[in-house]
């Protein structure tokens, strides 16, 4: 992994001289609705990323999920440029259509835009890439996220880890509502579970698609806002999180390679 991974980048860092509020510059900071997530997991990984320009090895890429990703945008789009309900929409008993806007491709665009607020009291450009947005006939938005998997259960949203997914579509609903929309509190994952069970491959995986709604509570995101840009303008790196797998490794390598120079330095003396 060496060989794709630079362990310290030169850009993407956050400088109070820069980009502080009382800084002469004032330059927004980009950060995105990862990176709020990140600060949230674990403080110290944050500021090593965010300040000190020291990420975490980047997992491999899920091709498959990318391609389940691409191929539902585009079928919803077919029915967003038609402005029809999607047969999924419809199966619920949903009253809503894809939300046609000349932002849309933008707004999917995590890389190079997003959806964007600045927040003023940090000067922290908040950030995130929506999978897609319905719209209801009063104008209400509803945010919309797509996730695959393949499991032999049933999909749901119950498992602790998914409390990624959760303020995932809570970090959205706020940033569309900081753009002046109407958003709807209920927002919906289109849960892609491959079936596994098939008797023979015949070169294509089937899908059950499983539209399960969910009731967003943006209240944490300011907060959490103003407790990440505590984090990037002090001078301390916090205290390593016990239940941070990361910190966890470093911690054991330095405490090993500590204990590994101590025996060799005993070895010599002897």
């Amino acid at each position: 992994m060496s060989e794709y991974y630079n362990s310290k980048r030169s850009s993407g860092m956050y400088d109070p001289n820069i980009h502080g509020v009382d800084s002469k510059e004032k330059k927004p900071f980009r950060l995105s609705r990862s990176k709020i997530d990140l600060f949230l997991n674990c403080p110290r990984c944050f500021y090593f990323d965010r300040k000190l320009g020291i990420g975490r090895p980047p997992g491999f890429p899920f091709s498959l999920n990318s391609a389940v990703d691409k191929l539902l945008k585009k079928e919803f789009d077919l029915h967003r440029a038609n402005g029809t309900k999607h047969p999924l929409i419809e199966a619920y008993g949903l009253d809503a259509i894809p939300f046609n806007h000349k932002d849309m491709d933008m707004w999917r665009d995590s890389l190079r835009r997003g959806i964007t607020f600045l927040h003023e009291p940090t000067n922290l450009m908040i950030t995130g890439g929506v999978d897609d947005v319905w719209v209801s006939p009063d104008g209400e938005l509803i945010i919309v996220d797509y996730k695959a998997t393949s499991k032999e259960s049933e999909v749901s949203l119950d498992a602790e880890w998914q409390i990624g997914y959760k303020r995932q579509m809570e970090m959205y609903q706020w940033l569309f509502r900081r753009n002046g929309f109407k958003v709807s509190n209920t927002g919906y994952f289109v849960y892609c579970n491959g079936d596994a069970d098939k008797e023979a491959f015949d070169g294509k995986l089937e899908f059950d698609i499983k539209l399960i709604p969910y009731t967003g509570d943006d209240s944490w995101v300011e907060k959490t806002i103003f407790d990440a840009y505590k984090c990037l303008n002090s001078d301390t790196i916090p205290e390593a999180d016990g239940n941070c797998d990361y910190c966890n490794y470093i911690e054991s390598v330095r405490n090993d390679t500590d204990l590994s120079l101590k025996k060799k330095v005993k070895v010599k003396k002897e």
